[in-house]
């Protein structure tokens, strides 16, 4: 018999300290930003917030080259504020939600968009098109929350991809945990990623993507060649 595995507890970095926060889940919010749901075929001003979800070993530090993910020819970028909760609970009132937040910090929806577009025509769930390898980047947390109207980007190579302003989110922040809460409890070491403006598009192998919110720390990552 094979002995007990031993199970690595994923992390991300802290900003100005050596600890690591613990990563128990990472949750996404679909089409958050009225001019990417429109890109995406969705209709900004009737749909409700959907989630879906990531592993959370799926994280992966500011400074990392990842290979290009198998089973794909189309990586696609989607840069977002994350949440990283230190308390949760079920049904949080949107009053009480920004309590919850431990801290704030840049990452990126890594997405297989062409096994997404696959598994949309035959009604198939998302999760490999999501929920594969380091498929989600995130730079390192700070405890101070963004300026509503921060300004939000990526860029590929030094070319901006994505721009836009937080203030362009359809849903709060505090919407976000009250809804996700009605789905599921929430708990300390729970991420959340918040949806994505405009200009979402692909990285091929040696390109490096720089995500950006003013008043956070970037996240930088590049596929290898």
């Amino acid at each position: 018999m094979l002995p007990l595995p031993t199970v690595h507890m994923p992390s991300i970095a802290i900003a100005g300290t050596d600890a690591r926060f613990p990563v128990r889940r990472i949750f996404c919010v679909g089409r958050n930003y009225a001019d990417h749901a429109r890109e995406m075929g969705g209709d900004p001003t009737r749909e409700a917030p959907f989630f879906f979800t990531k592993p959370g070993d799926a994280v992966i530090d500011s400074g990392s080259v990842l290979p290009l993910p198998n089973r794909t020819a189309e990586l696609h970028h989607e840069v977002e504020l994350v949440l990283a909760l230190g308390a949760g609970g079920s049904a949080i009132a949107i009053e009480d939600a920004a309590s919850k937040i431990f801290g704030y910090g840049v990452g990126i929806d890594l997405t297989r968009r062409d096994l997404q577009a696959e598994a949309k025509k035959a009604g198939r769930p998302w999760d490999m098109a999501k929920g594969f390898d380091r498929s989600a980047p995130v730079g390192p947390l700070v405890t101070t929350r963004p300026d509503a109207a921060a300004e939000i980007a990526l860029s590929v190579d030094g070319a901006v991809r994505q721009r836009g302003s937080l203030s362009d989110m359809i849903w709060t922040i505090e919407e976000i945990i009250a809804s996700l809460s009605t789905y599921v409890t929430l708990a300390g070491g729970d991420l959340i990623f918040t949806g994505t403006p405009a200009g979402v598009g692909p990285v091929a192998r040696g390109e490096g993507m720089r995500g950006t919110i003013a008043g956070l720390p970037p996240i930088e990552i590049r596929v290898a060649d």
